[in-house]
């Protein structure tokens, strides 16, 4: 997990970079650029030689970083044109040093000999750049165009000048097959506060955010995040336990984590269905039979050695005839409207005591009290991991439940039952996901799996862990069931394999998300269901070692 930090954490590692290990800001800067530059040439390929490119700069060390980037590129044969917002006699320290080599390299008699093309333009003004534009870009577009006007201290909405040039950069992201112009974004777009997940006003999206040292909390929190395009996470030179002695609790996951909890739950040669989890679905009523089908499906697929569905005694067919073969399937007592009731809680218990973990509340129903007063009881006296999604969540909100540190409860609400958990119709209580999320966790003792356009992971220690992966192709019927097998397997896997509970979900999460892209690529967004994403955990376990 990559730690995310705000912009005073960055700026006290930058600080702490030159006090403690003597690494001054000039070669962080001069870091930056190079790592930006690569950034970019494996973007294009493999080479810069002959490309076109366009670096807007501001005055501050964001501004820097363009101005030293724009000589590498150059450098390396690439037709470069640093545009400055300010005079270079308003700049200051490392950045100032910067677009005085410029200054210097662009007013040699010697620099025509040079094969790239390199220009330096200093804008004052509305009316320069207004000019600046309409004479320099009614033509060819860039190959690429830098955004280096502002960095991670920016806390006003932009206006004036900055603001029309944030404009103009937006303008080569919107869909025009007729433009094939790379946006970049150092450190993060202009116009975002680097704190905050949404926007403080008008911002230029980028293709790509190439941010240095850790992620920014606006890089990684919708819907700020959507601005970022692809996040590309550059080391300059900082020690990696300055970032990790960082107050931060705040983390990206990454294809590394599951990596290693693969390596973790690997199969061995001793291998054998006991030894690699039984996960247990409680989930179905007379109505929701296939939210069943989906989730034992996707536990069955996910790893684990063996996967039951505990169902209602009249949906047991029908679960039983489309489910997987490898999937058994338990008829159990029901209500009259074909809801699981109270009375099979000790059904299920005197079936399960080799159960690893349990998925609960799939199409399971809350309207019938006897069903809610079931699970209930699943949670209070729980002798396994417990892992609760839909019906189940309804059935006990609002939440006044501990969780137990023995038999962990992981909850996986979307927004609207969240807000159901908390008690409240109040939407604001939203508005910073991040923060209610950590107290949540922390105050009833249990994982939180918040879903959304960015899927949060909250531990009771306060650590969340925003989740990359997934798109909004997921957001259809039963992706949910799906994700909650998918998680039921994976905890039974970790209980057998004494793997811990909360990375265990993070790992789940992200290869569920990566399987909804796999999918996306496959069918797009459009066509992919719930049982393509399924199939699809196949390519994600090769692409993260499993």
């Amino acid at each position: 997990m990559q730690k995310v930090l705000t912009a005073a954490e960055m700026r006290e590692v930058d600080r702490l970079t030159t006090e403690k290990y003597g690494v001054s800001p000039a070669i962080l800067m001069e870091n930056a650029a190079h790592g930006a530059a690569n950034a970019i040439r494996e973007r294009l390929g493999g080479s810069v030689k002959d490309k076109s490119v366009l670096i807007l700069c501001g005055k501050g060390n964001n501004g820097g970083d363009g101005a030293a980037l724009g000589r590498v590129l150059w450098q390396q044969g690439a037709d470069v044109e640093v545009c400055l917002f300010g005079l270079v006699e308003d700049t200051k320290d490392e950045a100032r040093a910067n677009f005085e080599i410029l200054q210097k390299i662009t007013g040699s008699e010697e620099f025509e000999l040079d094969q790239a093309d390199l220009a330096f333009t200093q804008i004052t003004g509305l009316d320069e750049w207004l000019e600046y534009d309409s004479l320099n870009f009614q033509c060819d577009d860039p190959d690429v165009i830098v955004d280096a006007l502002f960095g991670t201290g920016l806390e006003r909405p932009l206006d004036g000048v900055y603001e029309q040039a944030a404009a103009f950069i937006d303008a080569f992201t919107e869909d025009n097959p007729n433009r094939e112009t790379l946006v970049v974004a150092l450190d993060i777009p202009s116009g975002l506060n680097a704190d905050r997940g949404k926007p403080i006003g008008p911002a230029a999206r980028a293709h790509v955010t190439i941010t240095f040292t850790a992620p920014k909390l606006a890089s990684v929190l919708p819907p700020a995040q959507n601005f970022v395009g692809d996040l590309e996470v550059v080391n300059i030179g900082t020690p990696c336990e300055l970032v990790n002695a960082t107050r931060s609790k705040t983390y990206l996951s990454e294809c590394a984590d599951v990596c290693r909890w693969m390596v973790q739950t690997e199969f061995s040669s001793a291998s054998y269905k006991n030894k690699r989890g039984h996960a247990l679905i409680v989930a179905g009523s007379s109505n929701y039979a296939g939210a069943a089908v989906l989730a034992g499906n996707a536990a069955i697929r996910s790893g684990a050695g063996l996967a039951t569905i505990a169902t209602p005694e009249s949906s047991r067919t029908l679960v039983g005839g489309r489910v997987a073969p490898e999937v058994m399937v338990r008829g159990v007592a029901e209500t009259e409207c074909g809801a699981i009731s109270e009375d099979a809680f000790d059904e299920i218990v005197s079936f399960s005591k080799n159960i690893d973990a349990v998925g609960l509340g799939c199409g399971l129903s809350s309207s019938d009290e006897s069903t809610r007063r079931f699970v209930r009881r699943m949670v209070e006296e729980r002798k396994t991991p417990l892992v609760i999604d839909a019906d189940g969540l309804n059935s006990l909100a609002p939440w006044d439940t501990q969780g137990s540190t023995d038999f962990p409860l992981v909850l996986t609400p979307h927004e609207g039952e969240f807000m159901k958990l908390l008690g409240t119709d109040d939407k604001s209580v939203l508005d910073d996901r991040l923060t209610t999320c950590r107290e949540f966790a922390g105050r009833f003792n249990v994982i939180l799996l918040l879903k959304g356009e960015r899927n949060l992971i909250a531990e009771p220690g306060g650590r969340v862990v925003v989740n990359p992966t997934g798109n909004s192709g997921l957001g259809k019927a039963g992706n949910g069931d799906t994700l909650n097998g998918i998680l039921a397997g994976f905890v039974a896997q970790a209980v057998q394999m004494k793997a811990d509970i909360f990375e265990t979900v993070v790992a789940a999460v992200y290869v569920a998300g990566l399987a909804g892209d796999i999918a996306e690529q496959k069918y797009g967004k459009r066509v992919m269901t719930a049982t393509d994403v399924r199939d699809c955990l196949q390519e994600a376990f090769e692409q993260t070692g499993g």
